[in-house]
């Protein structure tokens, strides 16, 4: 499988976007398969230039969901954990 960088992704966004052409013909040029760069495509219009982050980098967003569902995980665990305590301390007293 091969990988492109973000300069190449973007060139060929750009191609697309500044020749008028289809996708499908600058997919051809570039040796692309069509999904591929409609992909791109897409990606572009919802991020704009930041929409290749790089390999293992996440969007802000998507970073701080990520971030928040860790944080939710954790707060979950705890309070299972003050439970069970406050159940076990709450048997003891009797």
């Amino acid at each position: 499988m091969k990988t492109f960088d973000k300069e190449y992704k973007l060139m060929a966004v750009k191609r697309v976007k500044e020749s008028g052409k289809p996708v499908a013909e600058v997919a051809r040029e570039l040796d692309l398969s069509p999904n591929t760069l409609h992909g791109w495509m897409s990606k572009f219009g919802k991020h704009g230039e930041n929409a290749f982050p790089g390999s293992g980098n996440l969007h802000s967003a998507d970073e701080e969901l990520r971030k928040l569902r860790k944080e939710v995980l954790e707060l979950k665990e705890e309070n299972a954990i003050l439970k069970k305590a406050a159940a076990y301390f709450a048997k003891n007293q009797k």
